[in-house]
């Protein structure tokens, strides 16, 4: 079961954002924002597949139109650093049709938006590139019965035991501000993003896939599996033409991880319940480990081959010292040794996936810098272009601009959070990291050996049980 793509972001005119801007990249159209006079046009953009308006019934009609929606909410906000719109992305099923993306888009976004009054302006992005995906404006101010904006928060004054205004000493009363909805509740996030894994779910199965997403990652899941990387569309597209990148190599490192874990998680669950259930027979009933020894050596046979007998060699060499650097001899003692290799195999695999993810982590932002750094020259032309030249010299330069854009959003989300930006201690902690997973590695590799070992005893023991009526039929006859 894998997670969802499904980032949500403000738009900010303390940014340098604006809705209309927004609105016209999306939809691949041309807008012009009354509030500043700038013109956005978007009319080459390519893979702007379907674009549609959404409005709660108390909307006015007028606000069908693009530009008239937008235009309305930059006037409605006069502050410089105001919030002007909510912008949601989700990836669609590839497996579903086009009508099917639709009614599916559709159907979550009147739920959960347009439902609780607010404005939604959808478009669907598909250039072909195995990418599909909706990007989900909307707005964040409530709208009155009448059709008129209404305000985002109210003064609230604060009360005493008694029920009473408390004095602020300044002549007037101790107030604070509260939000008029509860858009911004940070748990809507995390809600609407499970919202959208269901109506997938219902989504696929209902044309009989089998596949399913989920909001949580695979930590929150209780899945120790590795997550891949997000590839983007421009590796996406070289790995599809058969030219490697290096995310793709990581994907690939990481199914071949997560392939070894898998299988030794398998190897080692089934000799765990064998050897315990063994151990618990009367100890008559237990087979020595001298005799299933010398059983397994005579009911392997003699290879014909050089590479059978090498082969052969090799798996005796492996069990004789399973056995005796452990000093098992009774199937209590085999027992106790699986069940120790199954600790060690959990708590490994813990450090493993721990570290997988943080180099992952890592790995992200050491890409992003050198996106950010790659298309840095771009910006500081683009910063010295005449403004009545600005968006021919961005539209010309879109990709290179976007990229920078949000390489520079990223490592500032960052900042902001209070992580410092070296990307030459995220190179030397990744390499620390990936030596230490590789010895981790080696290790896992060593118990998969032994396991195979301990099968070899579990199959002798298996044929001693097959073939005991038969023995003992024939004793019984002499």
């Amino acid at each position: 079961m894998d997670f969802c793509h499904f980032p949500v972001k403000i738009v900010k005119r303390s940014k340098g954002r604006s809705a209309v801007e927004a609105a016209a990249y999306r939809s691949g159209t041309k807008l012009t924002n009354e509030w500043d006079g700038q013109t956005h046009d978007y009319t080459r953009k390519r893979g702007v597949v379907h674009t549609e308006i959404m409005l709660p019934p108390h909307a006015p009609p007028e606000f069908s139109d693009r530009a008239t929606l937008w235009n309305s909410v930059e006037q409605i906000e006069k502050a410089k650093d105001s919030q002007l719109a909510r912008d949601i992305e989700a990836a669609l099923p590839r497996e579903l049709s086009r009508e099917q993306q639709l009614a599916l888009i559709r159907s979550f976004v009147k739920d959960n938006f347009v439902d609780k009054g607010m404005c939604a302006d959808f478009a669907l992005h598909d250039k072909g590139n195995g990418n599909p995906h909706v990007h989900i404006l909307l707005t964040v101010r409530p709208l009155k019965e009448s059709g008129q904006w209404g305000a985002k928060c109210r003064k609230v004054y604060d009360l005493d035991e008694r029920g009473q205004r408390i004095p602020d000493g300044k002549g007037g009363w101790k107030n604070h501000r509260e939000d008029t909805t509860d858009w911004n509740d940070k748990g809507n996030v995390e809600l609407w993003r499970k919202a959208w894994a269901d109506y997938v779910n219902r989504a696929q199965a209902a044309i009989g896939l089998s596949d399913r997403i989920d909001h949580r990652s695979y930590k929150r899941q209780g899945i120790d599996k590795i997550p891949s990387v997000h590839l983007g569309v421009a590796a996406f597209q070289m790995e599809k033409r058969g030219i490697k990148t290096r995310k793709g190599d990581l994907n690939r490192q990481i199914a071949a991880d997560n392939k070894l874990l898998k299988e030794i998680k398998a190897r080692i669950t089934r000799l765990y319940n064998w050897s315990k259930e063994e151990a618990a027979k009367p100890q008559a009933e237990q087979p020595a480990m001298s005799q299933l020894w010398a059983a397994q050596q005579e009911m392997s046979g003699q290879p014909r081959s050089s590479y059978g007998r090498v082969k052969k060699l090799q798996e005796q060499a492996a069990l004789f010292n399973l056995l005796n650097a452990n000093g098992i001899t009774t199937m209590q003692e085999l027992f106790e040794k699986v069940s120790g290799m199954n600790k060690a195999y959990y708590d490994l695999r813990g450090e493993i996936v721990s570290g997988e993810r943080q180099i992952k982590k890592l790995e992200e932002r050491i890409a992003m810098y050198e996106q950010y750094e790659k298309h840095k020259e771009i910006c500081r032309q683009l910063k010295k272009v005449k403004p009545e030249k600005r968006e021919q010299f961005r539209e010309q330069h879109y990709t290179e601009v976007a990229l920078y854009e949000a390489a520079a959003r990223y490592l500032d989300e960052l900042k902001a959070a209070g992580e410092p930006i070296k990307p030459k201690s995220w190179r030397r902690e990744v390499d620390t990291l990936t030596a230490k997973k590789n010895l981790q590695y080696q290790e896992m590799r060593a118990m998969r050996e032994e396991l195979k070992a301990v099968e070899k005893l579990k199959k002798t023991a298996e044929q001693l049980a097959k073939n005991e009526p038969t023995r003992k039929k024939e004793e019984l006859e002499l």
